[in-house]
């Protein structure tokens, strides 16, 4: 019998570190994209001319997506962890919503990361300042995509309790 409550106590310490990994990648994100859309970037468009301003979110995304990077790994990972003890079948819908909604978010962000960031770079480094805000609204559509999914994956954990 105590053997069996150990393992119970074990599994319920396990589930609540991967949440607690979880809800602080998920913090991390959308603090962080919630941060950069709604108040870096109207500041930095008031207060700075595009040769300026372009480079601040080079540095800033070159700062910031490596750490999102870790974050949505953690995420995937600790929400597919405590997904799968309870099963696919048995998850509640709530949990089948954040799971879609989540890989499609790290789809966008890795779009972001590994293609709209290098061309943001590059066309910095090449002082061309018209193609860079191109790719700079691009990223601030899919940042506003992914904010608006994020939201819809917490009524989806809320909705799942």
């Amino acid at each position: 019998m105590r053997l069996l409550s150990n393992a119970c106590e074990e599994t319920t310490m396990l589930h609540q570190s991967l949440l607690l990994l979880h809800l602080l990648a998920a913090m991390a994100w959308m603090g962080g994209m919630f941060f950069a859309y709604f108040c870096l970037r109207p500041a930095a468009a008031e207060v700075l001319e595009p040769p300026r301003r372009l480079p601040l979110w080079v540095a800033t995304f070159s700062r910031f997506l490596p750490f999102m990077a870790v974050a949505v790994l953690l995420l995937l990972g600790s929400g597919l962890a405590m997904l799968l003890p309870v099963g696919f079948r048995a998850a509640p819908p709530g949990w089948h919503a954040m799971f879609t909604l989540g890989l499609v978010m790290a789809a966008v962000f890795a779009y972001l990361y590994l293609l709209l960031l290098p061309r943001l770079r590059a066309f910095c480094d090449a002082s061309a300042w018209p193609a860079a805000a191109q790719v700079l609204n691009r990223i601030r559509q899919l940042v506003a995509l992914n904010l608006a999914l994020g939201v819809l994956v917490v009524v989806a954990a809320v909705s799942a309790r």
